[in-house]
């Protein structure tokens, strides 16, 4: 599919917004995961305003296309996307984010938060969860397409190897994994914790159909999910090459800012840098 650049554009725009609301939510709690929140923005916003298949008035729609968020604990960016479809009012970000009994928890819950497709949260399920969804759509004759995101630390799991080999298998080519090679996890860089590189390599060993591009590039982004839509055979990794806290200066490839809120002063600069 052909996209205009003014549309390209839009979708520029909303990222930016996203990233905004996801830093005003998490300072606002106090608490939650910021760096790999804003380094998805783009994927996320390529999916829910181009892509997927959904309604927001009917979030239990039987055909409709899902999405996995297999790193949960970078909720507050789909939380951000949801309220912005419509799923839930947009003021449950700022003043529920993390609170007891709030629909928004810490990582997504399919029980609590309309929208929600698959709780995660304990990092290598999601694949698994996603592959099943899969499996299901090709045996039951259903033609939904299911997404999800997977961090690059995330990728350390054993069960994410596992899910890739299932998938593999049983020729699941409706589903699209992204790879957020952000570089940096928990306790730092990737490269130093546990070497995930070559990316590429490893998911086409594993029988997948990969490309590789600029995550924050929005026509890139649309132009690999069109492709992953048109492939046949072989599942989709797209390994997408981002920067952690992307767009705000002193969080950008910083690991401080994986799971530590702004303070005041922080979080002006940050809106002044995403206005």
């Amino acid at each position: 599919m052909t996209y205009s650049s003014t549309f390209i554009k839009e979708l520029q725009e909303k990222s930016k917004q996203i990233r905004r609301d996801i830093v005003e939510m998490v300072y606002k709690a106090q608490s939650g995961h910021i760096g790999g929140s804003l380094s998805i923005a783009e994927l996320l916003v390529a999916l829910y305003y181009a892509e997927m298949n959904i309604d927001p008035g009917n979030p239990k729609w039987e055909d409709r296309d899902r999405f996995v968020l297999s790193k949960g604990h970078t909720a507050p960016a789909l939380y951000t996307v949801l309220a912005d479809k419509g799923y839930f009012p947009k003021e449950y970000l700022f003043n529920s984010f993390r609170s007891i009994n709030s629909i928004l928890q810490g990582h997504p819950d399919m029980k609590k938060t309309p929208g929600i497709d698959m709780t995660t949260g304990s990092l290598g399920i999601g694949l698994s969860a996603a592959c099943g969804m899969a499996l299901g759509a090709k045996i039951t004759g259903k033609g939904f397409r299911v997404y999800t995101i997977i961090g690059d630390g995330e990728t350390n799991e054993g069960q994410i190897w596992e899910a890739a080999m299932t998938a593999a298998h049983y020729k699941l080519d409706n589903l699209t994994a992204f790879i957020d090679v952000n570089r940096l996890q928990n306790d730092g860089f990737t490269s130093d914790v546990m070497n995930t590189e070559p990316m590429d390599e490893k998911w086409n060993s594993f029988g997948w159909n990969v490309l590789d591009i600029d995550g924050h590039n929005m026509g890139e982004v649309l132009e690999a999910i069109d492709s992953s839509k048109i492939y046949r055979g072989k599942p989709t990794a797209i390994i997408c090459r981002t920067v952690k806290g992307k767009g705000v200066s002193f969080m950008e490839n910083s690991v401080t800012f994986h799971g530590a809120s702004p303070n005041d002063e922080q979080y002006e600069k940050a809106m002044e840098e995403l206005a």
